[in-house]
């Protein structure tokens, strides 16, 4: 009897604690745009035919190119213990030349500039 009155207790101290919360929590003003979707730092209320710059994206792009590129060349230095020092320096001059290639590549199409 006592543990069924204490279970009982323990039950009705959780729903008025979980009553207590809904009701602190419940947002007070029912706003239209506080109410909308906020995707990718553009507004829900705005024309969705709204030009934007692509330029944001280029640059996450190669941020994410350049992001792979660094696990191409962090084990470039762990392999120089497991190699033969003539392929490791072939291999090695290789990977930093097609990345010195890529950066040129960007850099002479103005991709990594902010402002045109």
């Amino acid at each position: 009897m006592k543990m069924m009155s204490t279970f009982l207790t323990i039950m009705m101290i959780m729903l008025m604690m979980t009553l207590m919360t809904f009701l602190m929590s419940k947002k007070s003003i029912m706003d239209r745009e506080k109410s909308s979707q906020f995707e990718c730092g553009f507004s829900s209320m705005s024309s969705p035919r709204m030009s934007f710059s692509i330029h944001f994206f280029m640059i996450a792009i190669i941020f994410l190119i350049f992001d792979i590129e660094m696990t191409l060349i962090l084990p470039i230095v762990y392999s120089a213990k497991m190699m033969n020092m003539k392929e490791w320096f072939m291999s090695s001059t290789m990977i930093i030349t097609l990345i010195t290639y890529g950066l040129y590549h960007e850099w002479m199409n103005g991709i990594i500039e902010w402002s045109k």
